[in-house]
């Protein structure tokens, strides 16, 4: 899944033949490792992804706008002013290496003319981007490397900057596929496969397990037992590719329908099993191979503080709930202490002061004999009173825990439903308002400078059922509430996982009568948008919405309800109806 030099060779050509001689227009920096550069061509205008995350590094176009934070950062700003208004005139590659240069003329503070390279390294956990001046100087980048982090170079602001360490690798561009089959012969003791990647420059594990695939027939064969013929073969495929500037844009999915790789060349090595799709072009390839996964892997990013506060929140409430249901416990004694106290009363003509126990007859259970521990210091009336204070403390305890214990499991509900929320929360705007949630709650702390400025809301999900249905899907608890108590009227149908953290999920009625079927679809949609999504059956409860209530003072998403009936059902992902 990592973009070789060869495929950014190959981006290089999209990207010169798409926006060379493009003006920036805006820049946006829409996490710590990305920059979007907004160019404007005569043609019209493009977005330009670059990305140094060391799982996802890689350089295209886009035709997805990215989300921003509110408040641009430091490194966003400062590429804003030296790069707004510049123009790209260059864009060069390294070789084959996975280093690509973008060369822009652009204007200082003073309106004079000066060289900037904007400069993509795709080197895995080192993977940067790093802005360069005419004298090749380090202006900035996003990830500083100090002499602590790197002993071979340092990137820092005002550093001449230094390409990574080149590997002795055949640059296919410039030599010969007989020479790189000689050199991948000469490693010995390797799998063919490990031998090419150690031989050719610009080559991924996909492309370089197909090289061996087509040479020998077998990815883990030694490269001893290779003719060197058949290498070259393997070899003049690549070649062809870079030659003819025709490579495949390929696309291989896994059993689970989902993309894990792609390539150059035509991938044959997993024969039927894998199914394989074909794009038009890298950017578009690219485009659409990281943007499901990125978006979610973004967010989950964003959201880190959230979930440490919430599991924090969690296991604080469950440990408050271990003790009051220790102490509940040992306020089950209470109504001994009260019958003591009586004892002491009714026997008191027989006690007396300086005994450290107190052999009483008890009427209430046939008067046998029943030793009484007492402060030999107190009179009998006294230890009495002391006992009957220790009855009352313990019987208003009682109630209180009860009530305590039960607002912490309430808490704990709670809190499940908030996770579950943050689970399917893909953008900046829905993070934004489970994070005002939480503090309009009490959960976390307003941050310094005030309230937080809330995106607009987003619609509730909407889907269609096979029948017809409009179905609606809450978002958050608020927007659950919301959904629940002013949104739906009282003949529309609502539902909701059983005993599992979920969305709120309504039919809209639409003077329709609604069908078991639409419910059998929607209660499917509930299930997946719930955090029972991956098993196999759900208990998913369905009323109408006249028999739902909201207690006074329950948390947000929280209602009751008691006319009621269940559907099992297995989760269904409704993507590909949504609207």
């Amino acid at each position: 899944m990592a973009l070789d030099g060869i495929t950014l060779h190959f981006v290089k050509t999209e990207l010169e033949q798409t926006v060379l001689g493009a003006r920036v227009e805006k820049v946006h920096q829409p996490s710590k490792a990305e920059i979007v550069l907004l160019l404007r061509t005569r043609g019209g205008a493009f977005r330009l992804f670059l990305s140094a995350e060391s799982a996802s590094a890689r350089v295209h176009l886009t035709q997805f706008p990215t989300e921003n934070p509110q408040n641009p950062p430091m490194l966003c700003m400062l590429f804003r002013k030296h790069l707004t208004g510049a123009t790209l005139v260059g864009i060069r590659q390294a070789g084959l290496d996975r280093i690509l240069f973008l060369d822009f003329d652009a204007a200082n503070e003073i309106g004079d003319k000066v060289k900037l390279t904007l400069c993509i390294e795709i080197t895995g956990q080192h993977s940067n981007i790093i802005l360069i001046d005419g004298n090749g100087k380090i202006i900035d980048a996003v990830k500083r490397v100090d002499e602590t982090k790197s002993s071979v170079r340092e990137v820092l602001p005002n550093c001449t900057y230094v390409l990574p360490p080149r590997q002795d690798k055949i640059n296919l561009l410039s030599a010969s596929v007989e020479q790189a089959a000689a050199r991948v012969k000469l490693q010995k003791n390797q799998q063919l496969a490990k031998a090419f990647m150690q031989s050719v420059e610009g080559i991924s594990p996909i492309v370089s397990r197909e090289l061996a695939h087509l040479a020998a027939g077998d990815c883990t064969c030694a490269v001893e037992v290779v003719p060197e013929q058949q290498i070259a073969a393997a070899l003049e495929n690549v070649k062809r590719c870079l030659q003819t500037d025709a490579p495949q844009y390929c696309t291989v999915y896994n059993e689970e329908d989902k993309p894990f790789d792609f390539s150059f060349l035509d991938i044959t090595q997993y024969g039927a099993f894998y199914k394989k799709t074909y794009a038009d072009s890298f950017c578009a390839l690219l485009d659409a191979f990281y943007f499901e996964r990125d978006r979610v892997l973004r967010a989950k990013r964003k959201a880190g503080d959230l979930y440490k506060a919430l599991h924090t929140l969690q296991e604080r409430t469950a440990r408050k709930i271990s003790n009051q249901q220790a102490e509940l416990s040992a306020c089950a004694d209470k109504e001994q202490l009260r019958v003591f106290a009586e004892l002491i009363n009714a026997n008191q003509y027989a006690l007396t002061k300086g005994s450290p126990v107190y052999e009483v007859p008890n009427y209430y259970a046939n008067n046998e004999t029943v030793r009484i521990p007492v402060n030999p210091a107190l009179s009998p009336a006294q230890n009495a009173q002391k006992f009957y204070k220790a009855y009352k403390k313990a019987h208003t305890a009682e109630k209180m825990l009860a009530g305590l214990i039960e607002k912490g499991e309430q808490e704990i509900l709670y809190f499940d439903s908030v996770l579950d929320t943050l689970s399917r929360a893909e953008t900046e705007s829905e993070l934004t308002l489970i994070r005002q949630e939480l503090i309009d709650g009490g959960y976390l702390k307003r941050k310094k400078g005030g309230k937080l400025r809330l995106p607009k809301e987003l619609p509730p999900y909407q889907f269609k059922t096979s029948e017809g249905f409009t179905v609606l899907v809450g978002r958050n608890n608020t927007q659950n509430d919301k959904l629940t108590l002013k949104t739906a009227k009282n003949y529309d149908m609502w539902l909701h996982t059983q005993n599992f953290a979920g969305s709120h999920t309504v039919i809209l009625s639409e003077n329709r009568e609604i069908t078991d079927k639409a419910i059998v679809e929607a209660a499917e949609i509930a299930a997946f948008f719930s955090s029972a999504k991956e098993a196999q059956k759900v208990p998913v409860d369905y009323t109408l919405i006249k028999n739902i209530k909201k207690p006074v003072g329950a948390k947000p998403g929280k209602v009751i309800y008691h006319v009621y009936n269940t559907v099992f059902v297995s989760p269904r992902n409704p993507e590909e109806t949504k609207t």
